[in-house]
Order: structure tokens, then sequence, then C-alpha cells
């Protein structure tokens, strides 16, 4: 069996088996490397130099996780909670007036979906806003009984939709400085062709699959324990003029600085620093919330660094391209086939390494030669590259984009990683993106 499907399978299972993800990822990349032909020196090896290239991102998260108990302390998004709440009632959990509940339950997928979306664009600060905007939600969710499965749907969508469809912000570097670029680097001309019209039927996809969560998967009503929401999260956070003020401006300083200087880790600590000298986080107390703060994201970074440690080993084995060659054997001359195996390498890549951005390099330079060879159309062939690697965005344990998710939604222990998001939007994003992404190669 190829090294890189073995590992992943691996990983899946261990995963779905409720084993931690990170010891998951451990194992998958040391099964990969060995039937990949590696020792296990060499595996080791591979292993442990790709742990520094999620240095950064973890380093990153656990800056942001002090940022966001910072914001929690100042009582800014608890305003807003507070607000949704007294929209409900104060009535016990499932005695909110239908009417009131039923609106607020769509306000506030609504408002998750426009940051998360926006986070992509508009304010290109990824899952930032997550760890910041979301525990403070969760006792409004519990009142309402709404399931957080929904919830991690809604985000996963907003993280993932718009840079795979909208070149600006993130689009704008997946579509053109990435997708783009190693098209157009393996032989196809790029001169007037559209990426929006190319990747609008695997951008309808996701749409479908959001759809089919709101509207039938998850509309029905999920109970969770109130009390845990409250040992964890500060319910009853105090909260004036002068901190929700003090706690926009930190807000507007961290990102400036992470714009000014392409930097999460000084844009967090910034407005850090802020909510220090202002007051609203005392001296004495800093210490603990900075390490309080980098405990709720610190599953996130072991993950990203996990991960690039097994992204390498596959690396090394040298299965990615055995991968994508093997399936061309079995191809010939089929179009339909050539397509759908095409998509499905890609799902398998992306599932394993969790970022759709270091997909396209690898899977670019084996793709585009095999399209032109079977006939696809410039238009098919970026649609074809540019769907392989966003499929598994979504649905994989390692990806930033169900990380994050459930960062915010599991902070009382009530909202399971692997079966409470990496399943669901595996389900309602990978397999519609299958079916639009094979129908955009086919008819573009």
């Amino acid at each position: 069996m190829n090294a890189v499907v073995a590992a992943v399978i691996v990983m899946l299972v261990l995963s779905l088996a409720r084993i931690h993800v990170v010891v998951a990822l451990i194992i998958g990349a040391v099964v990969g490397g060995l039937l990949g032909g590696l020792s296990l020196d060499a595996t080791i090896d591979a292993f442990n130099s790709g742990l520094g290239g999620g240095a950064t991102v973890a380093l990153s998260y656990a800056t942001l996780g002090a940022f966001a108990v910072a914001i929690g302390k100042s009582g800014l998004a608890h305003a807003l909670a507070d607000r949704a709440l007294a929209m409900v009632g104060n009535q016990d959990a499932g005695d909110a007036p239908a009417a009131a509940s039923k609106g607020v339950r769509w306000l506030i997928i609504g408002l998750l979906l426009a940051v998360a979306m926006s986070s992509q664009n508009i304010l290109p600060i990824h899952i930032a806003f997550i760890p910041m905007l979301v525990p403070p939600l969760l006792y409004v969710m519990a009142k309402l009984n709404l399931d957080r499965r929904l919830v991690a749907c809604v985000l996963t969508f907003g993280l993932i939709t718009p840079y795979m469809f909208l070149p600006v912000g993130f689009g704008g570097i997946y579509l053109n400085e990435i997708l783009m670029a190693n098209v157009a680097d393996n032989g196809i001309a790029i001169d007037g062709l559209s990426v929006i019209r190319a990747m609008a039927l695997p951008a309808l996809g996701m749409l479908v699959g959001l759809l089919i969560a709101v509207l039938f998967s998850y509309r029905g009503e999920r109970h969770y324990d109130l009390t845990r929401i409250e040992r964890t999260e500060r319910v009853n956070t105090p909260y004036s003029g002068k901190t929700l003020l003090i706690a926009i401006i930190a807000i507007a300083a961290a990102f400036v600085v992470q714009l000014w200087l392409g930097s999460m880790i000084l844009g967090a600590l910034t407005g850090f620093v802020l909510f220090n000298l202002s007051g609203v986080v005392r001296w004495k107390e800093s210490d603990d919330l900075f390490t309080e703060g980098m405990k709720m994201l610190a599953m996130i970074g072991f993950i990203m660094i996990a991960a690039n440690g097994f992204a390498e080993v596959m690396r090394e084995t040298g299965d990615i391209a055995s991968l994508v060659q093997g399936s061309v054997a079995t191809i010939g001359d089929n179009k339909a086939l050539a397509a759908f195996l095409m998509l499905v390498v890609g799902l398998l890549i992306t599932m394993g390494i969790g970022s759709s951005f270091s997909t396209i390099p690898i899977i670019a330079a084996l793709y585009v030669p095999l399209a032109l060879e079977l006939g696809f159309s410039p238009l098919a062939i970026v649609a074809l590259v540019g769907t392989a690697g966003a499929l598994g965005d979504a649905g994989s344990p390692a990806s930033d984009s169900t990380l994050g998710p459930t960062a915010g939604l599991n902070v009382d222990g009530q909202h399971n990683h692997i079966w409470d998001t990496v399943v669901p939007t595996f389900l309602h994003y990978n397999l519609p993106l299958l079916v639009f992404g094979w129908l955009a190669a086919m008819v573009l």
C-alpha cells in the first residue's frame, strides 16, 4: 500500500477511535515512514525536522489565546452575549419564548457566519476571532439548545469558502499567489482566465453542504450542561463603558500591528499589553491570565506542530508523487475517471497535511501536465487543481479550519473535536466538493 494512503488511514482511524490527534499523527507518520522505505531513525529525523515549521503558528495561537482571555475579562464579548440573552429571556433552558429563541438562533448563526467570512478578507485574522467571540456565546447557545455541530459547520464554511472563491485577503494568496502561479509555472497560459469562474461550482458545493447542515442535519435541539459552562466561562463578567472602549482600541491596535508587521504574535502581544497598561488586566494577575490563555489554544499549537512533522515524513518517503503517478496509470484516456481520482488524491494529501495552501505546490506539477494531455481546458484545470487543494481542509483533524471551531466550542469540554467538528464538516463539505469539483472539471 502507498505510504501516504496508509499513514492517513492510520491517523484517521486512530482519531475516530478517540485517540488524541497528536498521538494519531505521530503513529501515522511512523507507519508511513516505515512503509515508504525509511528506517525508524530516518523517519524520526524527518519528523523532527518538520516540527519547526509549525512553531510559529503554535506560538501565534498561544499569544492569541492570552489576548482572547484579556478581551474576555474586558467584557466585550459578554456584552454581546448579554444582549442576546436578554432577547431570549431569563427562563431556564428550553423555556424561552419560541419566536424570540428562533430569532436569536438565526442571529447567532448569521453573526458567526459573517464574522468567519470577513476573517478571510475584510479583517484577515483567520481563526483569531473564535476564542474571543465564541466562548462567551456558549451560555446563550445552551439556553437555545443550539447544536454546536451546526456552529462548527457554519464556522468552517466561513473559514474555507471565501479563500477558495474570492481573490482577496487569504483568497488572494490561495487563488492568485499559489493556485494561478503554480498552474502558470507548469505550462498553462493564465492571461484572461477568471479564477472566480473556475471556482464558482466548487464554492456552490460548499454552499449546498452548509444549507444541508443548517436546514436538515442539525436543525433540531441538543442539550448542554449549563453548570459546566458557568464553571469554565465567565458568564457574569462585569464590564463598563471604559472597559468596552479599551477592548475595542486593543483589538484595533492588534489588527493594525498584525497587518503592518505581518505578525499575529506581535499583534496579539500589543493588544495584551494595552489591556495591562489600561488597568483592565492588573499587573499582578497578568502572568496567570497569559498562562490561562496559552493553555486555551495549546491543543491547536501542538497539533499544528505534529502535523508539520507528519507532512515532512510524507515528503521524505517520496510516495506523494508515486500516489499521483499510480493513479495516472489506472486512468488511461478516461477524463471523468481522471478528474475523480485527482480530486480523491488531493483529498488524501490535504487530510494528512492539514493545509490546502501547502497541497497546491505538491500536486500542481503532476496534475497540470496530465490534465493537458487528457484534453482538459485551462479553466477546467484551474478548477481541478484548486478544488483538489481545498478538499480535505474541512474534515481534517489537523486543519486549523476544524481546530479553530473546536477551540472555541470545547472550552467547557462538551464538544468533541473528531465527532462534533471533523466528521460533520467532512460529510457536509468534502462530499459536495467532490461532486461539484468533478462537475466543474467536466463542464468548463
